[in-house]
């Protein structure tokens, strides 16, 4: 007979109560919340650290409405109840340990997240590898390869390429047959994007443009990956194939475009498209994890691609943590300790 955890009735919890620097975070001591119908309640082991969460704290990004106010996106843990089961899915068992993409609330010794968001550690991993896994990888599987996987030798470009985003995305680029270019601001990161299996592009040296012209034999891409936006969108748009396709998830260089070349769109048949994970409802991201657990966690377990992981923090220095993240020097991901494994 499987010993059902004491779950306490408060917990410690990151909290702030006006928008700021890191500096306004603070460890306070909350309910533990109780699962609804479909949700699980994960005991908090590790817990990533995400650019939205340092939006959310600087006061611009508010949560959609009916997300968990506080900051987390990603957790790894263990179940320790659950809500009543949905008609078309199993809860997991207590005691199993998973990864969540959640809708807030991961910086915390307890939080919920829906059971369709709920992936199983790969094979070997810790808490650590586990909760660098869910926020990066939701938002690469769903911007690259969904509704259908690329043909190979489909050229993807990704901006940021040593981010938690730009590493998963080179990786997984060149684990489906894709060639991956990347742009990164050093020497050393340029580096890590080629060990990683990238053709590295030094956007501080370099016009990136002109790089992919010259790599390409004036070809371009296929795909780009770009989370700075208005800055790059004219030389994006140069930058791809015919029939080639925009994919905006970040706004880093402006949310607008001068003179956008509306007319380069219409002769190329260019596709324009923006993605945003958080709001997305449960049911598409319950999707996207399917397709994560099929396809990519087998290359998980395998050693074949892995979460680059740059440094942890215990859950007491949340804000050492936030102010690494952004300095910008990191390559990886950030992850908060919140309780062994």
């Amino acid at each position: 007979m499987t010993t059902r955890p004491i779950i306490p009735p408060s917990m410690r919890a990151v909290c702030f109560n006006e928008p700021g620097g890191p500096d306004v975070l603070r460890i306070e001591s909350i309910a533990v919340p109780t699962p609804g119908r479909g949700e699980v309640l994960i005991r908090v082991m590790a817990a990533g650290v995400n650019r939205p969460d340092l939006i959310q704290r600087q006061g611009l990004y508010p949560p959609p409405p009916g997300a968990n106010p506080r900051l987390g996106l990603e957790v790894a843990g263990e179940v320790v109840a659950c809500g009543a089961p949905l008609e078309d899915s199993a809860m997991p068992a207590i005691g199993s340990r998973v990864c969540a993409l959640t809708n807030g609330g991961g910086y915390a010794e307890y939080c919920l997240a829906p059971v369709g968001q709920c992936l199983p550690w790969p094979e070997g991993f810790d808490a650590v590898q586990a909760a660098a896994l869910p926020e990066t990888y939701f938002t690469v599987w769903s911007n690259l390869f969904m509704p259908a996987l690329p043909p190979e030798g489909t050229r993807v470009l990704i901006h940021g390429g040593t981010s938690g985003i730009g590493t998963t995305a080179i990786q997984l680029v060149r684990a489906f047959g894709g060639e991956a270019f990347a742009t990164a601001g050093s020497a050393e990161k340029c580096a890590l994007c080629e060990t990683l299996g990238a053709r590295a592009i030094n956007y501080r040296e370099e016009d990136f443009l002109a790089r992919i012209r010259a790599m390409t034999q004036d070809e371009g891409v296929n795909t780009i990956l770009d989370m700075i936006g208005g800055a790059y969108f004219n030389r994006n748009l140069k930058s791809l194939a015919p029939e080639g396709r925009l994919v905006i998830i970040a706004l880093q260089g402006g949310a607008k475009a001068e003179q956008a070349d509306l007319a380069r769109i219409m002769t190329r048949r260019l596709i324009v498209t923006g993605s945003n994970l958080r709001p997305r409802d449960a049911a598409t991201k319950a999707r996207i994890a399917r397709g994560l657990q099929t396809h990519v966690w087998p290359l998980l377990a395998k050693g074949a691609i892995r979460p680059l992981i740059y440094a942890t923090f215990p859950l007491e220095q949340v804000a050492d943590a936030q102010s690494a993240m952004e300095a910008g020097e990191h390559s990886g991901k950030i992850i908060l300790r919140v309780a062994a494994d």
